[in-house]
């Protein structure tokens, strides 16, 4: 993060998302004034706030996509979440420290496979020698006998090593010992309800641990135990204590659908799902203390980046004192036929590239000309027009529809070269594109 300037963010995330330059740098200025923070005197520090940001923009324009990205070029904690699928406390679903809990989740498996990388090497050398014992047998792998015998016995395990390291015993059948916990929720609660921390933990030690005898080929077995391995080098406390730091100083919160919880004063009956998330929500975002099962998480500078359309409602109707947390306000673009053009050829992972190099496996070369780009541009673009603007995302049902057939023939194809041109994509769309009401199911 301390290597990032806001340019050099916002020119890496222009390598995967088209346009949208307010939002690339709003995001880019908040993740630089993290670093900024820890460069100030601890009495400081502590009263610094993260600017959180609020997205207001149509769906399919890249809102989830910058925030996503922006996590993994940081290397931060993050997790997505819709608005929606919390209700006020004390009504049946999930409540909103939820997803505090759901982001440390998240940043102990990203600590921990970081950690994994740091005792590879050790944890592969002690996973070769439990592989040649399971291959040699526990007879032969005792220590015990005269000299000649574990002389012999070096020498054979010699061998089985170089063609482990060769990776010829790779279909060899082995038995080894695997051990499973059974999880708390599947046995008092159906999955997504929420139970009490200390109760669940409770739960979790009194479970007991499944242990079982499993068969399996080197291949298989060499990927458990590097998991066991791993697990006895590791410092689960300390990977823990990484993972808090990580959450309370970089964690990043996308809260999608904000919009869908903004309601006015006008309600009949309980209005669980709007004011009351608003109000649940509202001391998340100002900082609070979330229990986990790992331990106490404050919030102060966790970055919360909200988003949602906003067709049928305003910014102004959440909360005042909501609206008041997020003080960055960026409004995402449309999508022009411009724009659908440069996400057809630009970005890294565009979709003209993932068919290529998906066709590319049958074996059938695929090539897309200028005018064949621009015309599924454009037809993306009037289709959006004319029917539900959902941006970027109507590329993908073009593109399926394009490919339909090819991707059928693909395995039987004699000529194994196939030309995108306009012509082409006029005829696989014509029928769709001149039938308005058939392309709203299809298009």
């Amino acid at each position: 993060m301390e290597s990032l300037t806001p340019r050099q963010v916002v020119e890496q995330l222009d390598r995967y998302i088209v346009g949208q330059a307010d939002a690339k740098r709003a995001v880019a200025v908040a993740i630089r004034n993290r670093w900024r923070r820890q460069q100030l005197p601890a009495e400081l520090r502590a009263d610094v706030s993260p600017k959180n940001i609020l997205m207001i923009g149509p769906t399919g324009v890249g809102k989830t996509e910058i925030a996503r990205r922006l996590a993994a070029l940081t290397g931060a904690p993050f997790i997505k979440v819709e608005a929606t699928k919390y209700t006020e406390v004390g009504y049946h679903g999930r409540d909103v420290e939820s997803m505090i809990r759901d982001l440390l989740d998240s940043a102990i498996a990203l600590v921990w496979q970081e950690m994994t990388e740091s005792v590879k090497a050790d944890a592969e050398s002690h996973v070769e020698d439990r592989l040649i014992d399971l291959l040699l047998g526990t007879a032969m792998s005792a220590d015990h006998g005269d000299e000649e015998a574990r002389a012999k016995r070096e020498r054979t395990r010699g061998k089985l090593r170089e063609q482990l390291q060769a990776g010829e015993l790779e279909d060899r059948q082995v038995e080894l010992q695997t051990e499973q916990r059974a999880g708390s929720i599947g046995v008092l609660g159906m999955p997504g309800m929420e139970m009490d921390i200390d109760m669940q933990s409770m739960f979790e030690k009194m479970l007991p641990v499944k242990r079982e005898i499993r068969r399996t080929t080197v291949a298989e077995a060499r990927k458990i135990l590097f998991a066991q391995e791993a697990e006895k080098l590791l410092d689960r406390e300390k990977v823990h204590r990484v993972a808090f730091e990580r959450v309370e100083q970089t964690g990043i919160v996308f809260l999608d659908e904000i919009d869908k919880v903004s309601g006015t004063d006008k309600t009949n009956g309980p209005d669980v799902s709007r004011q009351g998330v608003q109000r649940d929500l509202l001391p998340i975002v100002e900082g609070s203390t979330v229990m986990t099962k790992y331990g106490p998480v404050r919030t102060d500078h966790i970055l919360f980046i909200a988003a949602g359309a906003f067709h049928s409602s305003k910014p102004s109707d959440l909360m005042p004192e909501l609206q008041g947390r997020f003080p960055i306000r960026v409004e995402l673009s449309d999508l022009t036929r411009e724009d659908f053009v440069r996400i057809l050829r630009e970005p890294r992972n565009a979709l003209t590239k993932q068919a290529i190099e998906l066709l590319q496996t049958e074996g059938v070369a695929v090539e897309f000309t200028d005018d064949g780009i621009e015309e599924m541009a454009q037809i993306a673009y009037d289709v959006n027009r004319r029917t539900q603007n959902i941006g970027a995302r109507r590329l993908y049902t073009i593109l399926e529809k394009v490919f339909e057939v090819i991707s059928f023939d693909a395995p039987d194809m004699k000529d194994k070269h196939v030309t995108i041109s306009r012509q082409y994509v006029r005829e696989r769309l014509s029928d769709v594109v001149a039938d308005e009401d058939l392309s709203k199911f299809i298009l």
